[in-house]
């Protein structure tokens, strides 16, 4: 699954492609990834250029003359950038450019999502508007807080892009590992040092990942010839049955809230 340091390269390389293009036509091929009647999406976006693109948590942002469209990749989704090749099976959505060029939304899964709003209110309507700040924004007085009305793993809690956005299972095991915390530890046993540690450690992982071009790793392959290499220097996840950096222990893989989980038995006691 694209998790922030992914979106964000996918972000940096497209914006090289398609900033300044007019759309001149979108075809879809599966309705349900375009989250508004396809009719009036059309009608909206063609004839508009693509001015800037954003990133918000895992979401892709592109702010055209006056609308937004808000992409969320989910499991697998993924961009290329194409001419005249034959549309392939998991191609859904086709955006048409004047200059002949087209960007292809390819996703096996058909998880993603594809929402219009305004240039007026995109950050303060739906999905955007239940996104919670990125570590290096986050408060982490505000998130202590948040986190001390629950009682839950804190592997679960940073999973909750309402809480804090951008951590996938990736990260989430790495930031922990960082900050020597146990993912099973419960939100309200945590202090505000830990919480503090917490989103230093998530915002160094994060940079590095965004630096590297994110983790190419298990069924998630970036498009445009992007291909990450932080998973080569992952600390705890996907190590089971390998010795900790650390302290040589075994690092072991559990599972937390449904999600595999890698941790060093011994730096994060």
């Amino acid at each position: 699954m694209p998790e922030l340091p992914e979106v964000e390269t996918v972000r940096r390389i497209l914006e090289k492609h398609v900033i300044g293009k007019k759309i001149s036509s979108v075809t879809c091929y599966y309705e349900p990834i375009i989250h508004e009647n396809l009719n009036h999406f059309k009608s909206v976006v063609i004839g508009q250029t693509i001015r800037s693109m954003a990133r918000y948590g895992k979401h892709l942002v592109f702010l055209l003359d006056t609308s937004v469209m808000i992409i969320h990749l989910r499991m697998e989704g993924k961009f290329y950038i194409k001419k005249n090749e034959p549309k392939l099976k998991h191609e859904h959505v086709i955006f048409g450019f004047e200059d002949s060029s087209t960007l292809r939304y390819h996703d096996v899964r058909k998880f993603g999502t594809i929402h219009l709003r305004t240039l007026e209110n995109y950050q303060k309507t739906y999905p955007l508007s239940e996104v919670g700040p990125e570590p290096k924004d986050a408060d982490y007085k505000q998130i202590y807080e948040l986190l001390h009305r629950k009682h839950i793993a804190i592997k679960t809690a940073l999973l909750d892009q309402h809480i804090v956005s951008g951590l996938g299972n990736i990260y989430v095991d790495e930031s922990l590992f960082l900050s020597a915390i146990k993912p099973t530890r419960m939100t309200d046993q945590l202090t505000k040092k830990d919480v503090k540690s917490l989103l230093e450690s998530a915002t160094k992982v994060l940079a590095r990942a965004i630096a590297l071009g994110g983790s190419t790793i298990r069924s998630y392959t970036a498009s445009l010839g992007v291909h990450g290499r932080f998973q080569n220097e992952l600390n705890v996840h996907t190590k089971a049955g390998q010795p900790c950096s650390r302290c040589g222990s075994i690092i072991v893989k559990t599972k937390v809230g449904g999600r595999g989980t890698y941790a060093c038995p011994t730096c994060q006691r």
